[in-house]
């Protein structure tokens, strides 16, 4: 059964960092796959965060996140990592990691994998 667990999630202050990790099992190999996070805050849509691309690992972010947020994988642990430094109150969402068999996709409905998010919540 595949599986996709977030962890790294907590209350932070503003400025802070953190870094989220996903860890994949149950024979999802991560590099066959296009890997992004998402993240969900309250009363809002899921949002796409960062994603990493099917063939070439070509990383592509959400404009609220871009150069604040790093995403990065090791395919020898089959693990999925975002940074995000400079954290404001806006990031405050639970983070989902998720698998797309599809590619370069921002789109939620490409996804067919998702763990089952970590919060992420900052004060001002």
């Amino acid at each position: 059964q595949v599986q996709l667990v977030e962890s790294g999630g907590g209350l932070v202050q503003a400025g802070d960092s953190l870094r989220l990790s996903c860890t994949v099992s149950g024979g999802l190999i991560i590099s066959k796959y296009a890997m992004s996070w998402f993240r969900q805050a309250p009363g809002k849509e899921r949002e796409f965060v960062a994603g990493l691309s099917l063939k070439t690992a070509r990383t592509y972010y959400a404009n609220s996140v871009t150069g604040r947020a790093t995403i990065s994988r090791d395919n020898a642990k089959n693990m999925v990592y975002l940074q995000m430094n400079i954290l404001k109150p806006d990031d405050t969402a639970v983070y989902y990691c998720a698998a797309s068999m599809t590619g370069s996709t921002a789109t939620a409905a490409d996804y067919n994998y998702w763990g089952q998010g970590t919060q992420v919540t900052v004060s001002s």
